[in-house]
């Protein structure tokens, strides 16, 4: 594949980048401008003064507690004056000292002289530093000697000087965090300060901006860096995996690169679109593939990679979920599912910051599957012709100790005026299955710079690249009766030998089974994907309270996927088949918006309104060619496929769609008591019929601050206590493109014998028919949601309640008669509902010195139920493996939940071993008449909990998570591992052998494969030291750390990994609770060190 790149947009692009990085701050060294202050201040209080001249001017004052503690009113006149003379005037009156640094103005207030009581001897000169939690200076903290009122100031450095009393303590406090008392020392000090959360006001990110934690209507959580799923993740949907009530992260598969279900609040679809919004740094990306799936080369097709891959995690700041309609209802048709917003980080105040982050990490096979070893088998086994004399444990043949490095380095400075973040990325992972692996280099520049009077204009910059490489491996979940890897491996003989006598891959000579070494020795299959996302936004106060707001964003990435199966002893592609795919993806955005702030005694209005133009373009081509060389003879197909063979097939597509929309927003509190939020928007998308081009999606939120009113003011248990109540509706717009307008092709079969000459003329095919009408999927959520906080955070959490409805739900379904088509896309009256109850309990138990111990716990149950399914039953599950063409084992039907299982039920075994079903209907025949439904697809409730202790140096974390309720459909089982392989020269499990089960039974889908996914792990853990490097100045920090990933899980499933579900369609409707003989998971143990400089 070729990539083309625009002049003109690179050229563009470059200034744009070279423009904001060349940006200088400054600031004067000597004079400070004049202010012309007009007004006068009679009898005001250092704090008011300060507060006053921070408003009229462009300079910020920062100050300690002796300055908030001074109540006395001093007379200031303004008028004329330059901020220089007021500060020289006051400073002689309040007894304080100043120090201007560029835009920042350091007050130091000083004692009244007193006479000395300690002779000049028993005091020493005390000099140190003070740094936040990050080891980042703080400028403007205070530092007072016990029991005097003898005090100094940092500077904007940090440091600081004081004299002192020999072996007295020194208090240091600074506004939002923890006052600390130290013993004084004739060394330099380097004093941490602890952020104290109680005194600080949360600030969430929502949609279109930011609002206070208690200014928040909907249900919305954020959850920050140091919160995040610890170990290697490769991408940012793992980040979230047990952190989050309500929130399900699933692996489709444990290769590296490998998909991730994400699910907020239950599957409110029956199609392929339960994917949740996600937003980076302002830009919605589409939840398509931006990679090409794998073709079939005789294993099955395999999926596309993670879209989310390349975003370095190490870049991200924060990650906040949108959960109701309230707080989703914003990105209109894209918010049925939730909404996940991803913040990257900024530049942190105080000198520039260089940290270097690298870990190594060891994985290996979580579980491995209990198969019969060589010995068990030769006396399972009737007939001595399958014992082959050797012995092969096959699982550890193909699994390996697979190895992962990462290494990012990440630079981050904050000026007055603005701030940059800049990182570049390596990532190498090894599969645990041989020759798969996943590397990923990236890049990332944040800019932000504000111009004109006090920051009139502010324009900021995200920009991230990266090209990630993906090797994978034969494995797929429609293997069909040829199966996999996985599939081969499970099942191989284990008295064959890897090698024959002359020391060549052993030919197993079978049908449909081959030897799973060979098999990996003749695939390869690559795929390379260049991504590059940024955004550009510009802030523009018009009036104070007025601000109009541009974002301009895109995102374009460009893949190429190289599949190739060489010449071959089995009969699949003998002759070897090579397939490129590649793919072609730009999303563009445009953005105008204006946001209007009202402070009015006790009313607080904020309003947004704006409007969003995004278009989304994809093209791909692919192309195959048979009869390649062999397997290092020649040029190898990926680098010139004309070399050898012959091309059997070209095809190629290309598709756009658009997104127009209005939205609008406002947020209205009383007293700070009472709360109201209201939004509505209006989208407008090509995907859907000319009759219903527009959705609208409203909502509304009330709030209550209860710990405001006079009734509680003087309970000091209560910290927090806000009662939360939503509506709203949000859409899901994640069809098919083109499925409203017909479609055409010429086909033989439809044509005619127009002229003389006898040639059949192609005749036109309708392949689709057009619904002009067809609109919207539709989500009506209920929300009724507690926040509290009692006894300084010693226990505080949220309850929420949600009722869920998803109305006119689009499938594709019979037609009409006389309809060209046998099937039409339409709306349907159905609906879907998820209600349940989410928590989240948390405690700071421990807060000393040296000691601090927080937990917490999040679960969320789920009841899903179908109703008035206009259809009897919608069939889906598709079953991998021989003899299973066209089996499903999903249903959709009216009173069940989604999903369910549609089985025969097994209920034991005869005399000879032979199976036995229950004749439901009594009609004295086992056939499908007699399946039952089984719920249970979804777990009916899920859970984490989240521990952080630290002791002086050392920290310690860990995290739990689990689920119950729900049931597994053990795919593997049924087509790798049943009892009729040892009928066959194949492999069994040894539960299906122990069973009494005959082993001439064919396998046939029944509950005997239906397994409880119930499981509870201990899914990550985490020892750290942070270094104490007084003595190193020029280093803010050193940390060490050893992680742990999937440590142990308890459960009774029989399969890899309990948590797993492999998104199989069929006709565009997902399939639910199936482990297709995935790839397996596996146990990880990363060694890290970080660097701060």
């Amino acid at each position: 594949m070729y990539f083309k790149t625009s002049y003109l947009n690179l050229k563009s692009l470059f200034f744009l980048v070279l423009a904001l990085l060349t940006l200088q701050t400054g600031y004067s060294k000597t004079l400070v401008k004049k202010s012309n202050l007009e007004n006068k201040i009679e009898k005001a209080t250092l704090v008011s003064i300060f507060s006053k001249l921070s408003q009229q001017t462009d300079y910020k004052f920062s100050y300690g507690q002796a300055v908030i503690a001074d109540n006395t009113t001093y007379t200031v006149n303004f008028a004329g004056e330059t901020v220089s003379a007021i500060l020289n005037d006051l400073s002689k009156k309040a007894n304080f000292n100043y120090n201007i640094n560029g835009k920042l103005v350091l007050i130091q207030k000083t004692a009244a002289p007193k006479p000395a009581t300690t002779k000049a001897v028993d005091r020493v000169k005390v000099k140190g530093k003070v740094v936040d939690e990050n080891n980042v200076p703080i400028p403007g903290a205070t530092i007072m000697e016990t029991s005097s009122s003898n005090s100094a100031v940092s500077n904007f450095d940090g440091e600081f000087e004081i004299t002192v009393g020999d072996g007295k303590t020194i208090e240091v406090s600074y506004l939002g965090y923890k006052t600390k008392v130290v013993t004084v020392q004739k060394t330099f000090m380097t004093i941490q300060l602890e952020p104290n959360t109680s005194e600080l006001s949360e600030v969430l990110v929502v949609g279109y901006g930011k609002q206070s934690k208690k200014d928040v209507t909907g249900a919305v959580t954020q959850l920050e860096a140091a919160s995040f799923k610890q170990g290697v993740n490769i991408s940012v949907d793992n980040l979230m995996q047990g952190k989050i009530a309500g929130v399900r992260v699933v692996n489709t598969s444990g290769e590296p690169g490998a998909g991730v279900n994400v699910t907020i609040r239950g599957v409110g679809s029956i199609r392929s679109g339960s994917t949740p919004l996600f937003v980076v740094d302002g830009v919605p990306l589409s939840n398509d593939d931006v990679s090409p799936s794998g073709s079939n080369v005789g294993f099955g097709n395999s999926s596309a990679k993670n879209p989310l891959n390349f975003l370095n995690t190490s870049d991200i700041e924060s990650i906040t979920v949108l959960k109701d309609a309230s707080a989703a209802a914003i990105y209109g048709a894209r918010g049925s599912n939730g909404v996940v917003l991803v913040t990257t980080k900024k530049g942190s105040k105080g000198e520039g910051t260089l940290t270097f982050d690298s870990y190594t990490g060891v994985s290996n096979v979580a579980h491995k599957l209990d198969v019969l070893s060589a010995d068990e088998y030769r006396k399972a086994i009737k007939d001595p012709a399958f014992d082959h004399g050797g012995n092969t444990d096959w699982q550890d043949v193909i699994f390996r100790t697979a190895i992962t490095t990462n290494n990012s380095l990440a630079f981050s400075k904050q000026t007055e005026s603005g701030n940059y973040y800049a990182s570049i990325a390596q990532m190498n992972q090894e599969g645990i299955i041989n020759k798969s692996n996943f590397k990923r280099m990236s890049g990332r520049i944040n800019a932000a710079e504000s111009f004109l009077d006090n920051k009139r204009l502010k324009v900021k910059m995200n920009l991230t690249a990266s090209e990630t490489k993906d090797n994978g491996v034969p494995t797929s979940d429609d293997g069909g009766s040829n199966g996999q890897l996985i599939v081969h491996t499970l099942m191989a003989n284990p008295t064959r030998s890897v090698f024959d006598a002359n020391g060549k891959y052993t030919n197993f000579n079978m049908n449909a089974h081959y030897n799973p070494a060979y098999l990996l020795s003749i695939y390869d299959d690559v795929t390379r994907t260049l991504r590059v996302l940024g955004n550009l936004e510009a802030s523009l106060r018009i009036v104070d309270g007025l601000e109009y707001k541009l974002n301009i964003g895109f995102d374009r990435s460009a893949s190429e996927r190289n599949t190739t199966i060489f010449p071959n002893l089995t009969d699949l592609n003998p002759k070897g088949k090579y397939v490129q795919n590649n793919l072609d993806s730009r999303n563009s955005l445009i953005e105008h918006y204006l946001t209007y702030n009202l402070n009015l005694d006790k009313h607080k209005i904020e309003a947004l309104g704006g409007f969003s133009y995004q278009k989304f373009e994809r093209s791909g081509t692919a192309f195959s060619v048979d009869g390649i060389s062999n397997q290092g003879v020649g040029v190898p197909p990926a680098i010139n496929p004309g070399f050898a063979g012959t091309q059997s097939g070209v095809s190629g597509y290309a598709q756009e769609n658009e997104l127009q929309s209005y939205f609008g927003r406002v947020n209205y509190t009383f007293n700070n008591k009472y709360l109201l939020t209201a939004s509505m928007r209006a989208d407008g998308s090509t995907r859907f019929g000319k009759n219903n081009k527009y959705g609208y999606f409203p909502s509304a939120a009330l709030g209550w601050n209860i710990s405001k009113e006079k009734f509680l003011e003087d309970v000091t248990a209560v910290s927090n206590l806000k009662l939360r109540a939503s509506w709203g509706e949000t859409g899901n717009q994640e069809v098919e493109n083109k499925i409203t307008q017909a479609s055409y092709s010429l086909s033989g079969a439809d044509g005619y014998y127009l002229y003389s000459d006898l040639n059949l003329v192609n005749g036109v095919s309708v392949n689709r028919t057009p619904n002009p009408d067809l609109k919207w999927e539709v989500v009506t959520q209920y929300n009724l949601g507690l926040d509290f906080s009692f006894w300084n955070d010693k226990l505080y959490g949220t309850l929420d309640y949600f009722n869920k409805t998803t109305t006119d739900a689009i499938l594709n379904v019979p037609s009409q008669a006389l309809s060209p088509t046998t099937t039409i896309w339409t709306n349907i009256d159905g609906k879907i509902i998820n209600k349940g109850f989410e928590f989240m309990l948390g405690s700071k138990l421990i807060d000393k010195k040296d000691f601090s111990w927080n937990i917490d716990m999040n679960g969320a149950t789920l009841n899903n139920k179908i109703q008035d399914l206009p259809v009897s039953e919608i069939l889906t599950g598709t079953i991998s493996g021989p003899g299973q063409s066209g089996v499903n084992a999903n249903i959709y039907k009216s009173g069940y939940a989604a999903g369910s299982f549609y089985l025969l039920e097994h209920i034991g075994f005869d005399a000879n071993g032979a199976n036995i079903f229950k004749d439901q209907n009594g009609d004295g025949k086992i056939d499908n008449s007699d399946r039952i439904i089984i719920e249970g697809a979804l777990p009916t409730f899920y859970y984490g909990f989240n521990s952080d202790m630290r002791y002086k140096n050392f920290t310690f974390s860990f995290s739990i998570i689990g689920q119950t309720g729900g049931y597994l459909l053990n795919n593997t089982g049924l087509n790798a591992l049943n009892i009729n392989n040892l009928a066959s020269d194949r492999n069994v499990a040894t539960g299906y052998y122990e069973s009494g089960a005959n082993a001439t039974n064919s396998p046939i889908l029944s509950t005997l494969f239906l397994e409880k996914s119930d499981f509870i792990r201990l899914n990550t853990a985490r020892v750290g030291y942070n270094f104490d490097l007084k003595g190193i100045n020029w280093i803010n920090g050193l940390t060490l750390y050893i992680t742990g990933q999937n440590l142990v899980t308890i459960t009774n499933y029989t399969g890899f990994d309990p948590l797993i579900n492999s998104p199989k369609s069929n006709g565009g409707n997902q399939s639910i609770g199936i482990d297709y003989a995935a790839y397996p998971t596996s146990r990880t143990f990363s060694f890290g060190a970080t660097l701060k400089l």
